[in-house]
């Protein structure tokens, strides 16, 4: 499966700004996709995770509460929403597809999308 993320931007600290990430092939449903970012200087961290029909969802401590992760498997499609952005998001984001749920070891990546929050 081949994905693209887009909707990165430049948002003021407290915004909001949605994520997509399109996946290409008929299979997508078949996989658990996830949302990862990394910032300058830093490891590449763990966002948010959902299972293939949506029915199980894991968030980050440092996200919790402030971003949402869906997909609609019709559009093969999975979106994360972000709200009271804060300067510490900004980053690149990655989502990628895996055959097991987890937050590492994903089998596909997106190219990146970048996000900068500005305070």
């Amino acid at each position: 499966v081949q994905l693209q993320a887009s909707g990165g931007g430049l948002v003021q600290a407290g915004g909001s700004l949605r994520l997509s990430c399109a996946a290409s092939g008929r299979t997508f449903s078949i996989y658990n996709m996830g949302w990862l970012r990394q910032a300058p200087g830093k490891e590449r961290e763990f966002v948010a995770a959902i299972s293939r029909s949506s029915g199980t969802t894991s968030y980050s401590d440092s996200v919790k509460g402030r971003f949402t992760i869906s997909r609609d498997n019709a559009k093969n499609t999975v979106y994360l929403q972000m709200s009271s952005l804060k300067p510490e998001d900004t980053a690149v984001y990655y989502c990628a597809a895996g055959i097991s749920y987890a937050s590492t070891g994903y089998d596909y990546w997106g190219q990146g999308t970048q996000l900068t929050v500005s305070s």
